[in-house]
Protein backbone atom coordinates (compact mmCIF):
# COMPACT_ATOMS: atom_id res chain seq x y z
CA UNK A 1 0.00 0.00 0.00
CA UNK A 2 1.54 3.26 -1.10
CA UNK A 3 1.58 6.38 0.93
CA UNK A 4 1.23 9.81 -0.71
CA UNK A 5 3.20 12.56 0.93
CA UNK A 6 1.67 15.98 0.72
CA UNK A 7 3.75 19.13 1.09
CA UNK A 8 2.24 21.20 3.89
CA UNK A 9 0.97 24.61 2.82
CA UNK A 10 3.32 27.48 3.58
CA UNK A 11 2.62 29.14 6.87
CA UNK A 12 4.13 32.46 5.81
CA UNK A 13 3.97 34.40 2.62
CA UNK A 14 7.09 35.29 0.67
CA UNK A 15 9.07 38.04 2.24
CA UNK A 16 7.97 40.69 -0.22
CA UNK A 17 4.24 40.03 0.20
CA UNK A 18 4.61 39.64 3.98
CA UNK A 19 6.04 43.12 4.24
CA UNK A 20 3.25 44.42 2.06
CA UNK A 21 0.63 42.70 4.22
CA UNK A 22 2.18 44.15 7.37
CA UNK A 23 2.30 47.62 5.88
CA UNK A 24 -1.35 47.34 4.83
CA UNK A 25 -2.30 46.07 8.29
CA UNK A 26 -0.46 48.97 9.97
CA UNK A 27 -2.08 51.50 7.67
CA UNK A 28 -5.53 50.01 8.29
CA UNK A 29 -5.12 50.51 12.04
CA UNK A 30 -3.53 53.96 11.83
CA UNK A 31 -0.02 52.83 12.84
CA UNK A 32 3.12 54.64 11.72
CA UNK A 33 6.86 53.98 11.86
CA UNK A 34 8.26 54.84 15.28
CA UNK A 35 10.37 57.99 15.10
CA UNK A 36 9.47 58.70 11.47
CA UNK A 37 10.26 62.20 10.28
CA UNK A 38 7.13 64.39 10.16
CA UNK A 39 6.45 66.83 7.35
CA UNK A 40 8.17 70.18 7.58
CA UNK A 41 4.90 71.96 8.39
CA UNK A 42 4.05 69.43 11.10
CA UNK A 43 7.59 69.62 12.47
CA UNK A 44 7.37 73.40 12.84
CA UNK A 45 3.99 73.00 14.55
CA UNK A 46 5.44 70.45 17.01
CA UNK A 47 8.37 72.74 17.73
CA UNK A 48 6.09 75.70 18.41
CA UNK A 49 3.95 73.55 20.73
CA UNK A 50 7.07 72.89 22.81
CA UNK A 51 8.23 76.51 23.01
CA UNK A 52 7.71 76.52 26.78
CA UNK A 53 9.97 73.49 27.14
CA UNK A 54 12.64 75.23 25.04
CA UNK A 55 12.65 78.35 27.21
CA UNK A 56 12.49 76.38 30.49
CA UNK A 57 15.28 74.05 29.39
CA UNK A 58 17.55 76.93 28.38
CA UNK A 59 16.91 78.79 31.64
CA UNK A 60 17.57 75.65 33.69
CA UNK A 61 20.85 75.01 31.86
CA UNK A 62 21.92 78.61 32.40
CA UNK A 63 21.10 78.48 36.11
CA UNK A 64 22.95 75.19 36.57
CA UNK A 65 26.00 76.28 34.59
CA UNK A 66 27.74 78.05 37.48
CA UNK A 67 25.78 76.54 40.37
CA UNK A 68 28.92 74.96 41.86
CA UNK A 69 31.00 78.15 41.69
CA UNK A 70 31.19 80.42 44.72
CA UNK A 71 30.61 83.53 42.62
CA UNK A 72 27.68 81.85 40.92
CA UNK A 73 26.05 83.74 38.06
CA UNK A 74 28.64 86.54 38.25
CA UNK A 75 30.79 84.35 36.01
CA UNK A 76 28.34 85.02 33.18
CA UNK A 77 29.74 88.56 33.10
CA UNK A 78 33.25 87.89 34.40
CA UNK A 79 34.20 85.33 31.75
CA UNK A 80 33.86 87.65 28.73
CA UNK A 81 35.31 90.56 30.73
CA UNK A 82 38.41 88.53 31.61
CA UNK A 83 38.76 87.50 27.96
CA UNK A 84 38.51 91.15 26.95
CA UNK A 85 41.22 92.06 29.48
CA UNK A 86 43.57 89.40 28.08
CA UNK A 87 42.92 90.50 24.49
CA UNK A 88 43.46 94.15 25.45
CA UNK A 89 46.87 93.38 26.92
CA UNK A 90 48.03 91.13 24.06
CA UNK A 91 46.52 92.87 21.05
CA UNK A 92 45.88 96.40 22.25
CA UNK A 93 49.09 96.95 24.24
CA UNK A 94 51.69 94.49 22.93
CA UNK A 95 50.62 94.38 19.26
CA UNK A 96 49.30 97.94 19.11
CA UNK A 97 45.94 97.24 17.47
CA UNK A 98 44.37 100.04 19.52
CA UNK A 99 46.22 102.68 17.47
CA UNK A 100 43.81 104.61 15.30
CA UNK A 101 40.73 103.09 16.98
CA UNK A 102 38.73 105.61 19.04
CA UNK A 103 37.13 104.23 22.22
CA UNK A 104 39.23 101.09 21.89
CA UNK A 105 38.08 99.47 25.14
CA UNK A 106 34.33 99.77 24.30
CA UNK A 107 35.27 98.69 20.75
CA UNK A 108 37.07 95.59 22.08
CA UNK A 109 34.55 94.63 24.77
CA UNK A 110 31.65 94.88 22.30
CA UNK A 111 33.52 92.64 19.87
CA UNK A 112 34.35 90.06 22.54
CA UNK A 113 30.79 89.91 23.89
CA UNK A 114 29.15 89.57 20.46
CA UNK A 115 31.72 87.04 19.27
CA UNK A 116 31.33 84.98 22.45
CA UNK A 117 27.60 84.70 21.71
CA UNK A 118 28.28 83.13 18.31
CA UNK A 119 31.16 80.97 19.54
CA UNK A 120 29.32 79.55 22.55
CA UNK A 121 26.14 78.91 20.55
CA UNK A 122 27.99 76.89 17.91
CA UNK A 123 30.04 74.93 20.44
CA UNK A 124 26.92 74.07 22.44
CA UNK A 125 25.03 73.20 19.26
CA UNK A 126 27.74 70.79 18.15
CA UNK A 127 27.14 68.70 21.29
CA UNK A 128 23.36 69.27 21.43
CA UNK A 129 22.49 65.74 20.25
CA UNK A 130 25.62 63.74 21.04
CA UNK A 131 25.80 65.18 24.56
CA UNK A 132 22.13 64.57 25.38
CA UNK A 133 21.55 61.05 24.04
CA UNK A 134 19.74 59.99 27.22
CA UNK A 135 17.14 62.70 26.74
CA UNK A 136 16.89 62.08 23.00
CA UNK A 137 16.32 58.34 23.44
CA UNK A 138 13.97 58.61 26.39
CA UNK A 139 11.50 61.23 25.17
CA UNK A 140 9.75 62.00 21.91
CA UNK A 141 10.04 65.65 20.87
CA UNK A 142 11.35 67.59 17.86
CA UNK A 143 15.13 67.36 18.22
CA UNK A 144 15.63 70.89 16.90
CA UNK A 145 14.43 72.03 20.33
CA UNK A 146 17.88 71.16 21.73
CA UNK A 147 20.17 73.33 19.56
CA UNK A 148 17.63 76.15 19.65
CA UNK A 149 17.42 76.00 23.44
CA UNK A 150 21.22 76.11 23.73
CA UNK A 151 21.29 79.21 21.51
CA UNK A 152 18.59 80.76 23.67
CA UNK A 153 20.70 79.99 26.73
CA UNK A 154 23.65 81.85 25.19
CA UNK A 155 21.38 84.77 24.29
CA UNK A 156 20.25 85.01 27.91
CA UNK A 157 23.88 84.97 29.00
CA UNK A 158 24.71 87.72 26.50
CA UNK A 159 21.93 89.89 27.91
CA UNK A 160 23.57 89.67 31.35
CA UNK A 161 26.87 90.69 29.73
CA UNK A 162 25.20 93.58 27.91
CA UNK A 163 24.36 95.13 31.27
CA UNK A 164 28.08 95.21 32.06
CA UNK A 165 28.79 96.52 28.57
CA UNK A 166 26.44 99.49 29.13
CA UNK A 167 28.35 100.35 32.32
CA UNK A 168 31.66 100.19 30.43
CA UNK A 169 30.32 102.42 27.66
CA UNK A 170 29.15 105.03 30.15
CA UNK A 171 32.40 104.88 32.13
CA UNK A 172 34.42 105.61 28.98
CA UNK A 173 32.26 108.56 27.99
CA UNK A 174 30.10 106.96 25.31
CA UNK A 175 26.75 108.78 25.49
CA UNK A 176 23.35 107.12 25.45
CA UNK A 177 21.86 107.56 21.99
CA UNK A 178 18.79 106.56 20.02
CA UNK A 179 21.03 104.32 17.91
CA UNK A 180 21.26 101.94 20.87
CA UNK A 181 17.81 100.69 19.82
CA UNK A 182 19.46 99.18 16.74
CA UNK A 183 21.04 96.61 19.06
CA UNK A 184 17.72 94.75 19.19
CA UNK A 185 17.43 93.88 15.46
CA UNK A 186 21.14 93.04 15.41
CA UNK A 187 20.64 90.51 18.22
CA UNK A 188 17.58 89.04 16.51
CA UNK A 189 19.47 88.53 13.24
CA UNK A 190 22.50 87.14 15.03
CA UNK A 191 20.34 84.74 17.05
CA UNK A 192 18.73 83.37 13.87
CA UNK A 193 22.17 82.97 12.28
CA UNK A 194 23.61 81.26 15.37
CA UNK A 195 20.64 78.90 15.67
CA UNK A 196 20.93 77.89 12.01
CA UNK A 197 24.65 77.16 12.23
CA UNK A 198 24.10 75.34 15.54
CA UNK A 199 21.54 73.04 13.92
CA UNK A 200 23.96 72.28 11.09
CA UNK A 201 26.69 71.45 13.59
CA UNK A 202 24.26 69.45 15.77
CA UNK A 203 23.51 67.12 12.86
CA UNK A 204 27.20 66.79 11.95
CA UNK A 205 28.15 66.30 15.60
CA UNK A 206 25.48 63.62 16.06
CA UNK A 207 26.97 61.60 13.22
CA UNK A 208 30.65 62.36 13.92
CA UNK A 209 31.26 63.27 17.59
CA UNK A 210 34.94 64.01 16.86
CA UNK A 211 33.86 67.27 15.22
CA UNK A 212 33.33 68.66 18.72
CA UNK A 213 37.09 68.31 19.33
CA UNK A 214 37.92 70.16 16.12
CA UNK A 215 35.49 73.07 16.49
CA UNK A 216 37.50 75.12 19.06
CA UNK A 217 40.37 75.39 16.58
CA UNK A 218 38.03 76.33 13.72
CA UNK A 219 36.27 78.96 15.85
CA UNK A 220 39.56 80.40 17.10
CA UNK A 221 40.71 80.90 13.51
CA UNK A 222 37.35 82.45 12.63
CA UNK A 223 37.67 84.85 15.58
CA UNK A 224 41.08 86.11 14.44
CA UNK A 225 39.74 87.09 10.99
CA UNK A 226 36.52 88.66 12.31
CA UNK A 227 37.89 91.94 13.63
CA UNK A 228 37.18 91.15 17.27
CA UNK A 229 40.42 92.72 18.52
CA UNK A 230 41.29 94.91 15.54
CA UNK A 231 39.58 97.18 13.03
CA UNK A 232 38.93 95.72 9.58
CA UNK A 233 38.48 99.26 8.21
CA UNK A 234 41.92 100.32 9.52
CA UNK A 235 43.57 97.23 8.07
CA UNK A 236 42.12 97.79 4.60
CA UNK A 237 43.00 101.50 4.60
CA UNK A 238 46.63 100.88 5.65
CA UNK A 239 47.36 97.88 3.40
CA UNK A 240 46.52 98.77 -0.18
CA UNK A 241 48.73 95.94 -1.42
CA UNK A 242 46.32 93.23 -0.26
CA UNK A 243 44.60 91.15 -2.97
CA UNK A 244 41.35 92.73 -4.13
CA UNK A 245 39.22 89.87 -2.80
CA UNK A 246 40.47 90.13 0.81
CA UNK A 247 38.49 93.26 1.70
CA UNK A 248 35.04 92.05 0.55
CA UNK A 249 35.59 88.65 2.17
CA UNK A 250 36.59 90.16 5.53
CA UNK A 251 33.70 92.64 5.47
CA UNK A 252 31.09 90.04 4.44
CA UNK A 253 32.21 87.61 7.15
CA UNK A 254 28.96 87.09 9.16
CA UNK A 255 30.69 87.31 12.54
CA UNK A 256 32.32 90.61 11.54
CA UNK A 257 29.01 91.93 10.17
CA UNK A 258 27.15 91.40 13.45
CA UNK A 259 30.05 92.68 15.56
CA UNK A 260 30.44 95.89 13.55
CA UNK A 261 26.69 96.49 13.42
CA UNK A 262 26.60 96.30 17.22
CA UNK A 263 29.56 98.68 17.43
CA UNK A 264 27.77 101.08 15.08
CA UNK A 265 24.65 100.88 17.27
CA UNK A 266 26.39 101.45 20.61
CA UNK A 267 29.59 103.47 20.00
CA UNK A 268 29.18 106.98 18.62
CA UNK A 269 32.76 107.08 17.29
CA UNK A 270 32.13 104.02 15.09
CA UNK A 271 30.68 105.54 11.92
CA UNK A 272 28.61 104.13 9.07
CA UNK A 273 31.58 104.64 6.73
CA UNK A 274 33.34 101.78 8.54
CA UNK A 275 30.59 99.36 7.56
CA UNK A 276 30.46 97.51 4.23
CA UNK A 277 27.87 98.61 1.64
CA UNK A 278 24.37 97.14 2.12
CA UNK A 279 25.39 95.85 5.55
CA UNK A 280 21.82 95.31 6.80
CA UNK A 281 20.99 93.28 3.68
CA UNK A 282 24.12 91.19 4.26
CA UNK A 283 23.19 90.63 7.92
CA UNK A 284 19.63 89.60 7.01
CA UNK A 285 20.88 87.41 4.18
CA UNK A 286 23.25 85.48 6.45
CA UNK A 287 20.49 85.06 9.03
CA UNK A 288 17.98 83.72 6.49
CA UNK A 289 20.52 81.49 4.74
CA UNK A 290 21.80 79.93 7.95
CA UNK A 291 18.46 79.92 9.78
CA UNK A 292 16.27 78.38 7.07
CA UNK A 293 19.00 76.24 5.52
CA UNK A 294 20.21 74.95 8.88
CA UNK A 295 16.68 74.15 10.03
CA UNK A 296 15.84 72.15 6.89
CA UNK A 297 19.23 70.39 6.97
CA UNK A 298 18.64 69.35 10.59
CA UNK A 299 15.02 68.30 9.98
CA UNK A 300 15.99 65.96 7.12
CA UNK A 301 17.88 63.72 9.57
CA UNK A 302 15.28 63.89 12.36
CA UNK A 303 14.61 60.14 12.44
CA UNK A 304 18.31 59.25 12.80
CA UNK A 305 19.11 61.15 16.02
CA UNK A 306 19.76 58.89 18.99
CA UNK A 307 19.98 55.70 16.95
CA UNK A 308 22.94 53.46 16.43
Amino acid sequence: MSQVLHTPPPTTAPSGSAEGDLAALAARHGLAVSGARPSLREYISQLWARRHFITAFSTAKLTAQYSQAKLGQLWQVMNPLLNAAVYFFIFGVLLGTKKGVPDYIPFLVTGVFIWTFTQSSILAGTRAISGNLGLVRALHFPRAALPISFCLQQLQQLLFSMAALVVILLCFGVPVAASWLLALPVLVLQFVFNAGVSMIMARLGAKTPDIAQLMPFVLRTWMYVSGVMWSIDNLLSKHNDLPSWVGPVLQANPAAVYIDLMRFALIDSFHASQLPPHVWAIAAGWALLAGIGGFIYFWKAEETYGRG
